[in-house]
């Protein structure tokens, strides 16, 4: 054939990607990938190179969430693909729209023990809602598509791709390729089923007899862009809202009817609970006594019917957040209510905020040197809020530096703040500032992390450097998981006494000092003077940087807010 007619593995799965949607890619390149990254490069696919599967696969997780187009991770084979679950469970969990492709080794060789062999579709069935091998070359962009198009349909999640060596290395010619790419191009609408005007007739008269109305959304809500909706339905009815941590932003936590900072109270007495887009799982203590009245009648919004049924809510809603929010809100606009801010449930929530802010401002106005949690984090929140907007995107992980964020950091917009989840993930920092970076280039990006936390991923610095990323990263560096040695005398026995606990790191760490190797910022501070000038510098240049935050290794709990489980 003549030079150009023909087209390999590698290209065609480039080009798919390209008709599919796909402008950016995440991933470690290697046997048998390399020559698909590239090529997806030259096509017009923006591949973000890591040090590690699981980071990039975070950072796929993510992208899908900040996007609503599926995220892309490319693995090689056996061990990356096995690392690269990491990234793909976390998407499954979180139910983000995420496609991992890995390359895997030659079908003619599997079962001999060929390099990196596993059998990787066994491999990812429990962390993925479809999965699809391309057995021959014709195959990949149809497959390409499918796990695409499936990744964010309905239930959005992880889906999984296997391209093995030899398919990879086939070769069709240009012709071919030209038709198969068009046969793979029909589009595929989503289509989401609507709920009956009786479903929402009901919900809605619910919430108008109600006497202790909450609303409560997460991050599905967010998923869904259903911001304005909220907001048209929290202002119009005057009902009390509480975001989970993701959801914050959808509606500003310095919102009049946010019940953020009287959460006990709102759960725990409210009579009917509107939750859209966020489950009754662990976050939410289940929506079970004692934390909610065994009386609370929850009307759920979920785009699962599955979920629904787990749940066995008072009354199930199936479909987009925002599209129910819409026909909530035109039902109350046909005949209005409002819960006045005189009403006794949001003047009990009123006042309880009022409270709970009042005693966190005097905890935040003592300045603690060496650095408690909040001197620190107080100085971080007034820094992130004077950016304005578009505000900052927030990334946050570790179990003190975590908790104390949720409760003290501000969150203004929607879809700024990324953290643990609804997994509880920890290692997820850089790869969430990567993926949020790319994702939302007219954003500053803040990491607010543990030192425990960073060392999961501490590495990806230099990705932000190479990359020229905005994205500073605020390490409360405390000694350790947790902060230094908790153990009771009675604990320190046996013959490796004298190692360092299990928690404990290296005091003292000079994690600046690791983004200076690849020519990025770093600061190391420990008073409020030099925390302030480190966040000016840092925000306004918008170049890679470490603040290494020294905090007393004493400050904070054990295992942060979860003791009970440790």
């Amino acid at each position: 054939m003549a030079e150009g007619s023909v087209v390999d593995g590698n290209a065609l799965a480039a080009r798919a990607l390209v008709h599919a949607g796909v402008q950016h890619m995440f991933g470690v390149v290697g046997i048998p990938v390399t020559s698909l990254a590239t090529r997806a490069v030259a096509a017009g696919v923006r591949f973000i190179a890591f040090h590690n599967e699981q980071s990039a696969g975070y950072a796929a997780s993510a992208y899908g969430y900040l996007t609503g187009s599926p995220g892309v991770l490319l693995t090689v084979s056996g061990p990356g693909c096995v690392h690269g679950l990491a990234g793909l469970s976390n998407a499954q969990t979180n139910t983000w729209p995420m496609v991992m492709i890995s390359g895997s080794c030659d079908q003619a060789d599997f079962g001999k023990g060929d390099f990196q062999e596993l059998d990787q579709i066994e491999a990812v069935k429990p962390f993925s809602k479809f999965s699809a091998k391309a057995t021959e070359i014709t195959q990949i962009p149809r497959l390409v598509r499918e796990v695409v198009h499936r990744a964010a349909a309905d239930r959005p999640g992880g889906c999984y791709l296997d391209l093995p060596t030899d398919v990879l290395h086939q070769t069709i010619s240009e012709s071919e390729a030209e038709s198969l790419l068009s046969e793979s191009e029909e589009p595929q609408i989503r289509e989401i089923g609507g709920v009956g005007a009786l479903e929402i007739e009901k919900a809605v008269s619910l919430l108008r007899h109600a006497e202790r109305p909450l609303i409560v959304f997460g991050k599905g809500a967010a998923y869904a862009r259903a911001e304005d909706s909220l907001k048209m339905l929290v202002e119009r009815t005057g009902i009390p809202f509480l975001p989970t941590p993701m959801g914050k932003g959808l509606l500003s936590d310095t919102h009049e009817l946010s019940a953020t900072a009287a959460r006990s109270l709102a759960i725990g007495k409210c009579d009917v609970a509107l939750v859209v887009g966020a489950r009754l799982n662990w976050l939410l203590h289940f929506g079970e006594p004692p934390r909610w009245s065994k009386d609370v009648k929850f009307i759920l919004v979920d785009i699962s019917k599955e979920e629904i049924e787990l749940r066995k809510p008072h009354l199930g809603l199936a479909g987009d957040a925002k599209q129910i929010l819409d026909q909530i809100n035109k039902e109350i606009k046909d005949d209005p209510f409002c819960f006045g801010k005189s009403h006794p449930w949001v003047e009990a929530i009123s006042k309880k905020v009022k409270e709970n802010v009042a005693k966190m401002e005097l905890q935040l106005e003592k300045v603690v040197v060496p650095f408690n949690f909040f001197t620190p984090m107080k100085i971080i929140r007034d820094a992130i809020l004077a950016q304005k907007s578009p505000a900052p995107i927030l990334v946050s992980e570790g179990a003190n530096t975590m908790d104390v964020g949720r409760a003290v950091l501000v969150q203004t917009e929607p879809r700024t703040r990324l953290d643990a989840g609804t997994w509880g993930t920890m290692g997820v920092g850089l790869g969430y500032c990567i993926a949020a970076a790319v994702a939302s280039p007219g954003r500053l990006v803040v990491a607010v992390e543990g030192d425990s936390g960073f060392g999961f991923s501490a590495m990806e610095v230099e990705t932000l450097v190479r990359y020229q990323l905005p994205v500073v990263v605020i390490v409360f560096n405390n000694g350790g998981v947790y902060g230094g040695d908790r153990r009771n005398p009675d604990e320190i026995t046996g013959p490796y006494k004298e190692d360092p606990a299990p928690t404990s790191f290296v005091p003292g760490a000079a994690y600046h000092i690791l983004i200076e190797a690849f020519g990025g910022k770093g600061y190391v501070v420990g008073s409020p003077e030099e925390l302030k000038t480190a966040l000016a510098e840092s925000f306004s240049a918008r170049k890679p940087a470490v603040i290494n935050v020294i905090i007393d290794p004493y400050a904070g709990a054990e295992s942060g807010r979860m003791q009970h489980k440790n």
